[in-house]
């Protein structure tokens, strides 16, 4: 993955990456019912893979937000080109493995491309396949409809954003609402950087839903 180094002398959060690296737990979050009515309604009657879809919309809208493509290095900042997703899928023995994604293309030709990671993680076990620095770490909770969420983290430098969600459930009003959660380590992102995250979600989801 191509990265550019960012001058630190010429960042304006310079200080605040220096106060939040100094943290114990230098990571912020949040948890936000999204509406995926449209969504749904579209994977249904073209009977695509909703998860797959709505894996899709997620990565275009976090890389469409470039403090999610930050990433502390070397003491520095780096800001990716692009970052492949690398998400949690059931191994079919009770455990799961990591399957890594692009996502720059159509919808059709990811899901087909999906496919084809999906069984080569499940041959390959755990481990990633590239890069791990570039990557949005992606998982799932399908079982339940949370309205939070505690993610790990390796360390106090480890900057990957990490994008979960749970279990739709449909309200009193017929729309059908999916827990997402978003973390991320403050040192390179703010609140407003988060919010501009779940804006481009709905914008994404708004196209995906859109296509013929």
């Amino acid at each position: 993955m191509g990265f550019e180094q960012i001058d630190l002398n010429q960042y304006p959060r310079k200080a605040h990456f220096e106060y939040f690296r100094s943290l114990a737990y230098p990571y912020v979050g949040t948890t936000v019912n999204v509406d995926v009515t449209e969504l749904v309604r579209m994977c249904q009657e073209k009977e695509y893979s909703f998860y797959l879809t709505f894996l899709h919309a997620v990565a275009l809208a976090a890389d469409g937000v470039p403090e999610f493509r930050m990433r502390i290095h070397d003491g520095g900042i780096v800001r990716y080109d692009e970052c492949p997703t690398s998400h949690t899928e059931p191994a079919g023995d009770g455990t799961y493995c990591y399957c890594t994604l692009h996502h720059h293309m159509p919808l059709a030709e990811y899901l087909e491309r999906a496919q084809e990671a999906r069984k080569t993680c499940r041959e390959n076990g755990i481990q990633e396949d590239e890069d791990v620095e570039s990557m949005l770490f992606i998982s799932t909770l399908p079982w339940v409809h949370y309205t939070a969420l505690i993610q790990p983290v390796a360390g106090r430098d480890e900057s990957n954003p990490r994008i979960t969600w749970g279990r739709y459930e449909v309200n009193d009003k017929g729309r059908c609402l999916l827990p997402v959660s978003v973390l991320v380590h403050h040192a390179l992102a703010d609140g407003v950087h988060i919010a501009a995250f779940y804006h481009n979600l709905e914008k994404q989801m708004e196209i995906l839903s859109e296509e013929e």
